[in-house]
């Protein structure tokens, strides 16, 4: 084909794109039908995808978008992205919701799983962090590159670690309990720059008007230690994550044990990731 082809073939491919792209509202009712089907199939790489992009879309989501955002990250072995997301769904479509069994007997098969591939976690009084996440191996990654659909580690990692931070995030009152399309009281994004650099978005939503104030904190990851301690004081309900800078406390997060000891292991690696020359 010559020059003159392939010029015709790429407008064509840009006026197509242009002519299918729908206003948000509208896509997010496309791909939610997309991952259903993909998930009634068993395309799961597929459904994946459709999942991510939801993802993206600034637009409101209906209720079941948890459900199977769930499924999906129970299908890839995330335990504890799935509970969350089904927990949500549970709370928010109630009991007449038509997932409403079946969500409930899938976070029960999460509880099996997980009982049975826990090592356990020693939780201690006092201020002191009580956990300490070394970095994990690179097969984990390799699932997290497959999930996100990206060929970067970072890439994989800031994306699960910004859904778990999303699922996570910290409430007042019932941390269980939580309104659909309600924001969260503390929030946070980490965006991980390519000259080795982490930027972390605070997000707090103020008690008089609701209003959001944003703080953000960059910093340079070289000489940082790649162990993330994290600890969840009872009398507190909530989980901290600590700084690796200083040691310092840094995150407040919902009192959810296993997944902020999950955001503290994809925080080291993202971090070890970054360090590498």
């Amino acid at each position: 084909m010559g020059i003159a082809g392939r010029i015709a073939v790429f407008v064509g491919l840009m006026l197509s794109q242009a002519a299918f792209a729908l206003p948000p509202e509208h896509e997010t009712r496309r791909l939610m039908l997309a991952v259903e089907q993909a998930i009634d199939e068993q395309r799961w790489e597929d459904a994946a995808g459709f999942i991510n992009r939801l993802q993206t879309l600034d637009a409101g989501k209906p209720l079941a978008y948890q459900f199977y955002r769930g499924r999906v990250m129970l299908n890839a072995g995330q335990l504890n992205e799935a509970r969350a997301a089904l927990e949500s769904y549970v709370t928010n479509a109630g009991s007449q919701a038509p997932h409403y069994r079946e969500a409930l007997k899938l976070i029960t098969n999460i509880d099996r799983r997980t009982a049975q591939t826990s090592g356990g976690t020693d939780e201690g009084p006092g201020d002191e962090p009580v956990a300490v996440i070394e970095p994990t191996g690179n097969d984990r990654i390799e699932r997290l590159k497959t999930l996100y659909l990206v060929g970067s580690p970072v890439a994989a990692l800031e994306k699960h670690l910004n859904s778990l931070l999303e699922l996570n995030a910290w409430r007042r009152g019932n941390q269980r309990v939580v309104k659909a399309n309600e924001p969260p009281d503390i929030a946070y994004r980490v965006f991980a720059r390519e000259e080795g650099t982490l930027n972390v978005q605070e997000r707090r939503r103020t008690r008089t008007d609701g209003r959001a104030e944003v703080v953000s904190d960059e910093f340079a990851v070289y000489g940082v230690g790649r162990q993330v301690s994290w600890d969840c004081p009872g009398s507190e309900r909530a989980c901290w994550l600590y700084d690796p800078r200083d040691g310092s406390r840094w995150m407040k997060l919902a009192d959810r044990p296993d997944a902020v000891e999950e955001i503290a292991e994809t925080l080291g690696d993202l971090i070890r990731q970054l360090q590498s020359p």
